[in-house]
């Protein structure tokens, strides 16, 4: 979008929140890049410079606003709807690759050289990588410095810079301050308590979190997950340690409270919120385009905002999905439990409640199929999931080619339509994933006149592409909670 200065001077003259994370705003004559909602006088036309990236306005010389603070903003949303090179360099940038393992490590795993995905990214969104990665470091040091009481070292090697010195120029130079003044200037309240991280996680308006919560409360998993003094608590499996977050609904923002053995995972670990609460969603475009269809508007007014409850580890989920073949709600938390209780790594919760990881596709590979109390057609699918992650033959991460992986799924035995879409809309994040033989979702569509038949369901759907997933939602929220509703395949 930044390319389009008509669009983007618009969108900053009305201080139009819509567009935060879209593209940033960048003033010559201060040499400061904001949000286009910064609530101070919009420059004027001829000195703004627009960048597809907050990493790009920093390469191009400009700091952040101390107002706005512009890289609080929420992700861009297209990095969630597309399914292209770039969006899925961003999904795993934003999950930490290149600081785990470098450039080479993110195009092994997007299957391009080095230079090709330097070029798509320098193309589109005026930086490289390295420095979408700093830019990201950047933002995670000054979280750090501001809600934790931590030593600036400890800070700057959590953030993953390789030096103080070059902690302390980074920090100077994106926030125009050292970082003993940024923690001076920290707001009191966003402290936590000792050992625990306090953080703010914007999202887009509206926001409806009624099904997004309630599903996560209604499914979770004993010991992994559960839903307690208006809070969702669950475990986090992460790459150099574990954690345990807490999140709650707030009017204007996600209140995080996150616990981490090891506070390099600190980036990952609000990336897979964000994405597992669709925070990064632009809740305006889709709703405007779900009240095209005449018979699925009056459920947008009732209720605009609704996300996708998505999940904060892809394997995770698909072996939830299986265990949740043919069986309801409580038989498939019964079967997960049994799991997590029997395989699943023990942790401590201060808090109580949450007693273990839920176990990795490798751990579950080494299962006797026999030893699982299920029938024997679903423990032959499970067994062949768990083998086929395990393997990485099948590849189910942020990064991972949709289509692909759709294919993959499919090619396994006893992984029928209604689970390949729903792994597609909760782990691999595709908007327009799609179950028309969902037996609840065609309830709902009879009872409000659509073709309930899953080719008819198909064709009418046509009208919410590419946001069939948000209209499935939608749907869902007309009956029972959507839990309850059998896969028919």
């Amino acid at each position: 979008m930044h390319t389009d200065t008509e669009r983007c001077l618009r969108a900053v003259q009305s201080k139009d929140a819509r567009f935060d994370g879209w593209f940033y705003t960048a003033v010559l004559t201060t040499r400061i890049y904001c949000r286009p909602s910064c609530p101070v006088v919009p420059p004027k036309p001829e000195n703004m410079r627009f960048y597809g990236s907050a990493a790009a306005a920093q390469q191009a010389g400009f700091r952040a606003c101390k107002r706005c603070r512009p890289d609080a903003s929420p992700g861009s949303p297209q990095w969630d709807e597309r399914a292209d090179l770039v969006a899925r360099a961003m999904r795993l940038i934003g999950d930490g690759i290149v600081d785990r393992e470098g450039v080479p490590g993110l195009a092994a795993r997007l299957g391009y050289s080095t230079r090709q995905i330097e070029r798509q990214l320098l193309a589109e969104l005026g930086a490289g990588p390295l420095a979408l990665a700093r830019a990201q470091r950047a933002q995670t040091a000054r979280l750090l410095v501001e809600t934790t009481a931590l030593p600036m070292a400890d800070v700057a090697f959590a953030a993953g810079f390789a030096s103080i010195r070059t902690f302390n120029e980074t920090v100077r130079e994106v926030f125009a301050l050292s970082p003993t003044d940024l923690r001076k200037r920290a707001q009191p309240g966003l402290r936590a308590a000792p050992g625990t991280l306090a953080l703010r996680l914007p999202f887009r308006r509206p926001l409806n979190p009624d099904n997004l919560f309630g599903h996560l409360a209604a499914t979770a998993v004993p010991g992994v997950e559960e839903w307690r003094d208006g809070a969702y608590r669950r475990t986090l499996d992460l790459p150099y340690g574990h954690g345990i977050v807490a999140l709650s609904p707030r009017p204007d923002h996600i209140d995080c409270r996150l616990s981490l053995t090891d506070l390099r995972d600190l980036a990952g670990a609000i990336a897979r919120c964000r994405r597992m609460l669709d925070l990064d969603a632009d809740p305006e475009a889709v709703d405007g385009l779900l009240r095209d269809d005449p018979q699925l508007a009056p459920l947008v007014d009732k209720a605009p905002g609704r996300r996708v409850p998505r999940t904060v580890d892809a394997d995770e989920f698909a072996v939830r999905a299986v265990l949740g073949q043919q069986v309801s709600t409580a038989a498939a938390r019964t079967h997960a439990g049994r799991l997590v209780l029997a395989h699943g790594e023990k942790i401590d919760d201060p808090g109580g409640g949450l007693t273990h990881l839920f176990p990795p596709a490798a751990a579950l590979a080494e299962l006797d199929p026999e030893s699982l109390a299920m029938p024997r057609t679903r423990r032959a699918t499970l067994t062949g999931l768990v083998a086929a992650l395990a393997s990485g033959a099948l590849q189910l991460g942020v990064g991972s080619d949709r289509e692909a992986a759709r294919a993959q799924l499919v090619s396994l035995p006893g992984i029928g339509p209604w689970t390949v879409e729903c792994v597609a809309m909760r782990a691999l994040g595709d908007p327009d994933a799609f179950t028309p033989t969902d037996l609840g979702l065609r309830r709902a569509a009879a009872e409000l006149g659509m073709p309930a038949t899953p080719a008819a369901l198909i064709r009418h759907s046509a009208l919410w592409r590419p946001w069939r997933a948000y209209a499935v939602q939608y749907l869902w929220a007309t009956g029972d909670h959507p839990i309850n509703h059998l896969p028919t395949n």
